[in-house]
């Protein structure tokens, strides 16, 4: 159901946000035009699918986030590259456009 694209447009990175403070900027997968089958999926049932997403790959994370050592004793739960599970329907949802005119979601969520 999800794509497997890699995030490796360096023009697209510099136009991301940067998330300041205890943000986190998570990309979502892509969901795939058609089913395993070979249906093609509706747009409102793409939406709703990457809406619900609960994987994200960390892009970006603020100079804040992990930093109280009352609450994150070992470290960090997660650094920039890493692939997390999150809940669902969180964060600040917001759309990015590629060159290929494919979309990617990114998610501005705190730790």
């Amino acid at each position: 159901m999800y794509a497997a694209n890699k995030f490796e447009d360096e023009d697209l990175k510099a136009k991301l946000p940067e998330p300041v403070g205890y943000k986190i900027l998570i990309a979502v997968p892509e969901i795939n035009e058609k089913t395993e089958g070979g249906l093609y999926m509706p747009d409102k049932l793409k939406q709703a699918e990457e809406t619900a997403s609960i994987i994200g790959f960390v892009l970006k994370v603020g100079v804040e986030a992990y930093s109280d050592p009352a609450k994150f004793p070992d470290g960090p739960w997660c650094k920039e590259g890493d692939f997390i599970i999150f809940r669902s329907y969180s964060g600040t949802r917001l759309r990015c456009w590629a060159k290929s005119s494919a979309s990617s979601t990114m998610i501005q969520s705190k730790p």
